[in-house]
């Protein structure tokens, strides 16, 4: 049996939840508050429901002390993240996180150097790649339905509403770029296989109804590998009245076709005509990353690839911050 416990309920610990309620060798066994403020309400409720038997701490320490678990879902206020991470690692812990993994640079590496020394498994909850259309799209790039790529553009749209916590207080949620723009960062990563060379961002608060700190509205241009020229597109504009949360995006150009990911479906162009692209079986990404903790083969979201989307993202907040382009 893999005991899981789970650290704060900011993020997305759901993953997990559902992963536990269809598997007999899955058993999140407590829930823990986060770091400043932040509590676990919702996820001690989600998880009671499949575990009665579970329990509530108030402090994570004293939880890994006393269950030592074998996974620690880590979801407090973003500006935690790596350093409850490293704390779970020393302890030889595999670690199932929020993104971004770290909000600065310094702690980056201080993740980094802690999971070097630690021998566990690490992986961030970029859960999209794994949604059918994402998977879909994947699937037929790797394939060749576009050619060589040579440009892309990636949109990342949420409805605001009325936010508390974290969102009011970019020291604590880390800014927009990391937190949303980080899935739209991953796409152009994990889709062309390439690294990035170069960043120019912006980033405004302006228009956010009242949400102090919150950065409403974002857009990164990046220079990739091969010459590939890449755009993100960050918003919390959405409209209440839309009949979706979000807005998801991808549209990936290549020598030989175009493609396109929206609306939960993929479209592409190519020399075979226009065709709407069968999508993938919907994967859990926590049940991945349990295949990956026990060494059986899988497609988890691997520690580097962790690692190098966070630092993608905090070079593109830096970018937006100075005004000024920003190398790696």
């Amino acid at each position: 049996m893999t005991k899981v416990c789970i650290i704060g309920d900011v993020g997305h610990f759901s993953h997990a939840v559902r992963a536990a309620a269809e598997s007999d060798s899955l058993c999140i066994s407590a829930v823990s508050d986060g770091v400043e403020r932040a509590g676990c309400e919702k996820a001690f409720k989600a998880v009671s429901e499949c575990n009665p038997s579970a329990k509530r701490y108030a402090d994570y320490i004293e939880m890994l002390d006393a269950e030592k678990p074998d996974i620690a879902v880590v979801n407090p206020y973003c500006a935690y993240n790596a350093r409850v991470s490293i704390e779970c690692m020393r302890r030889g812990i595999n670690v199932f996180s929020e993104k971004p993994a770290a909000v600065t640079l310094a702690e980056l590496d201080a993740l980094r150097e802690a999971h070097r020394a630690s021998g566990v498994a690490f992986s961030t909850m970029m859960a999209i790649r794994y949604t059918p259309h994402f998977a879909a799209a994947k699937r037929a790039v790797e394939a060749g339905a576009v050619g060589e790529i040579r440009l892309m553009n990636a949109q990342k749209s949420y409805r605001l509403g009325k936010r508390g916590g974290m969102y009011l207080d970019r020291r604590l949620y880390g800014g927009t770029i990391p937190w949303v723009g980080s899935h739209a960062i991953d796409w152009l990563y994990w889709i062309s296989g390439k690294k990035f060379s170069e960043v120019y961002a912006r980033h405004s608060s302006m228009a956010n109804r009242g949400h102090n700190d919150l950065e409403v509205s974002a857009i990164c241009g990046f220079e990739m590998e091969d010459e590939i020229c890449a755009t993100v597109s960050i918003d919390f504009l959405r409209p209440a009245s839309a009949p979706s949360h979000d807005d998801d995006r991808l549209r990936v150009v290549g020598s030989s076709g175009v493609l396109e990911v929206r609306g939960g479906r993929v479209y592409l162009i190519n020399e075979n005509g226009e065709q709407t692209l069968e999508n993938a079986e919907p994967v859990n990404i926590f049940g991945e990353f349990v295949k990956a903790v026990e060494g059986k083969p899988c497609d988890a979201v691997s520690a580097e690839d962790s690692f190098y989307v966070t630092e993608a993202c905090l070079r593109a907040r830096e970018s937006a911050d100075t005004g000024k382009s920003v190398k790696f």
